[in-house]
């Protein structure tokens, strides 16, 4: 059994995701999280389509040269306004098998401030 990070994220991914499902009323909330950027989408699983997005790519959110922590906190409330509109209240947030903390977590509390439940 390998013990590197990648293979470790790999397993609690799977582990989360028999669990974590979406539909179209309650997507699933997935975050990607690299070295310089973090990725959000709402994920309806029972047609395997995303139905939004956002990044800290995004030319309005990466123009503003915020620290890392500011950006995911942005990218939460963006994806946040996006389903709003489109009359989600609630998702099911998927941690893509990174660790509740840092940038995953400013994610969702930005996510949490724009009015979206978990």
């Amino acid at each position: 059994m390998s013990f590197d990070k990648v293979a470790r994220r790999q397993r609690i991914r799977y582990r989360v995701r028999k669990v974590v499902k979406g539909t179209a009323e309650k997507p699933r909330l997935a975050v990607f999280r690299s070295n310089s950027y973090i990725y959000a989408q709402a994920i309806d699983d029972q047609k395997g389509t995303t139905l939004f997005a956002a990044s800290s790519l995004d030319k309005d959110i990466h123009s503003q040269k915020l620290s890392k922590s500011d950006e995911a906190k942005t990218v939460g409330k963006k994806i946040a306004e996006k389903l709003s509109a489109a009359g989600i209240a609630e998702v099911a947030f998927d941690r893509g098998g990174f660790l509740y903390h840092g940038r995953v977590k400013s994610l969702a509390d930005g996510a949490r401030e724009a009015g979206l439940k978990f």
